[in-house]
């Protein structure tokens, strides 16, 4: 995997500080004052490439939190590029009435993040924000209500810590770009 890759673009190192800093910034948004009424949340991670992100998240929440899960799919196979995000599989119980924080990989074309969204809000949740560990810099991302971004990046294909390629590369540690060679893209 190693020969795999192009180039680090965040190394494992800078993740768990920022994901510790997205956590604060959750816990305070969900906690009394800010909140009326109970410091609950749901939090709910996009799967697959938000599982490591939502486990890592999560575990620096103190608040009392429930766990729904939206499975979408949105590059199948050895795309690069987003071939439109379609729900596969949800299991989000009673999230109607409660605080719900949307948990997703990156933000490139928004369209993910906007149909998770419209989902949710048919929910009739009582807030809905929004935590994406990238955000691309690309015109769409701009006008997608995010509320709290991990890092933005440049406009490029990135695997590592729960992005993949194929359903490769997950496990990195770092976030990284892939050889042109590996990935089929013209350099």
């Amino acid at each position: 995997m190693q020969s795999d890759i192009d180039r680090l673009s965040i190394p494992q190192e800078q993740i768990p500080r920022r994901v510790a800093e997205l956590a604060a910034m959750i816990t305070a948004d969900h906690s009394p004052p800010a909140l009326a009424g109970t410091a609950e949340v749901t939090i709910v991670p996009v799967l697959t490439g938000a599982m490591i992100l939502g486990a890592d998240l999560i575990r620096h929440i103190p608040l009392a939190m429930q766990i729904g899960l939206m499975t979408v799919s949105s590059y199948p196979g050895r795309s690069v590029s987003t071939q439109g995000a379609q729900v596969v599989g949800q299991q989000l119980g009673q999230v109607e009435g409660r605080h719900v924080v949307l948990v997703d990989d990156v933000l490139d074309s928004g369209q993910t993040v906007r149909m998770v969204q419209a989902v949710l809000r048919e929910r009739e949740v009582a807030s809905l924000r929004t935590c994406v560990l990238l955000r691309k810099d690309r015109p769409e991302t701009r006008d997608i209500p995010v509320d709290y971004v991990g890092f933005d990046i440049p406009d490029v294909f990135v695997v590592g810590y729960g992005l993949d390629f194929n359903n490769y590369y997950r496990n990195l540690p770092d976030i990284v770009t892939l050889r042109a060679a590996v990935t089929g893209a013209s350099a």
